[in-house]
């Protein structure tokens, strides 16, 4: 399946999402707004995005969401202009008051900094008419406080999602009672770090010892980064059988950590998060064990069109679950096609 049918695809969903989730126009709205609306080429004209795909540019998570981005900017005839973050919240803050000084009619950000960060900038570009929506990291206080004028969330459900792969790892190893494992996550990140304490709940609660790393910087960044700090550990820790790596990029790199390690494919149970050609191969070579794939095309595609819709039709905030599928060696062919076109 090419790009343009899967962004036709993802039209039919927004259309039936709109029937099923958006709230109707204002009583007070002149008649003539509740004119046809035009069609998808037009339904973004004069409209001024600009859109976080979060991370590095050519990072392999950040390429999906900016690939599902440039293809609804096409599809809708959108104006987006793309700021790149490496991750990094300070800077998404950073980054969002120089876009909101801009007065553009719409701003999509990655949640990750969380609520009290946001907060502020976010109440005075709403306060300027500035759309905002989030992708990637819920922001829930802030989401419930503008959801009537179009803040909406395309994204996982993070605890859920963290624990899902927990446990679903769990009952694919029969591990249990005192095997050791380790996460590798972003705990001290709102919100965001909800992910990682759903894989450490899960695997707690069935009895492993756990063992928290947190994602520095750098690796942040770059994963190859963090090779020093896989191997350290696993080399202080010989017991191991699974670790967790609670980031699309460093789950890509899985092959890379475990080789400079001196381990080979059946040693440690790796799990982690998100499609990429990397991790696509890594499967295939057994490097990596289980992946969740959120859908991260979708994350790029949607909240273009929820600005849109909201600029040109007062749309209310859609909030669009995208993170419910396992990816792992028994089912990866079928999806391998979209993973090489960076649609999946």
């Amino acid at each position: 399946m090419n790009s343009r049918k899967v962004c036709w695809l993802v039209c039919g969903l927004i259309v039936l999402l709109l029937i099923a989730a958006c709230a109707p126009l204002p009583a007070t709205a002149p008649a003539e707004e509740a004119a046809e609306a035009p069609a998808g080429e037009e339904l973004c004209s004069g409209v001024k995005i600009i859109f976080f795909p979060g991370g590095p540019p050519g990072g392999p998570f950040g390429t999906v969401v900016y690939n599902g981005a440039k293809a609804a900017e096409k599809d809708l005839d959108a104006d987006v202009e793309y700021v790149w973050s490496d991750w990094n919240p300070e800077k998404m803050v950073r980054q969002f008051k120089e876009a909101a000084a801009t007065n553009p009619d719409g701003i999509a950000i990655m949640g990750h900094p969380g609520d009290d960060a946001f907060e502020t900038v976010v109440d005075e570009a709403e306060a300027n008419g500035i759309i905002v929506t989030s992708q990637n990291t819920t922001l829930p206080r802030l989401e419930a406080r503008y959801k009537g004028v179009g803040f909406g969330y395309v994204g996982q459900e993070l605890y859920e999602s963290g624990h899902m792969l927990g446990q679903e790892a769990l009952r694919r190893t029969g591990l249990g009672d005192g095997d050791q494992a380790m996460v590798w996550g972003l705990l001290s990140e709102p919100t965001r770090g909800l992910r990682t304490k759903g894989v450490i709940d899960a695997l707690e609660e069935a009895g492993m010892t756990v063992d928290y790393i947190e994602i520095d910087s750098a690796a942040d960044a770059d994963a190859t980064a963090g090779t020093p700090t896989f191997t350290g550990y696993v080399s202080s820790h010989p017991d191991v059988k699974l670790i967790a790596t609670d980031h699309g990029a460093l789950t890509a790199t899985t092959e890379t950590y475990l080789k400079a390690a001196g381990k080979g494919t059946d040693d440690i149970y790796m799990i982690g998060f998100d499609l990429s050609p990397a991790t696509l191969e890594a499967i295939r070579g057994n490097w990596t064990d289980l992946v969740l794939d959120q859908q991260p095309f979708l994350q790029g595609y949607l909240p273009i069109a929820q600005i849109c819709l909201t600029a040109k039709y007062q749309f209310s905030g859609l909030h669009i679950d995208t993170g419910s599928g396992f990816a792992h060696k028994d089912n990866v062919e079928a999806l391998a096609p979209l993973v090489e076109d960076q649609i999946r």
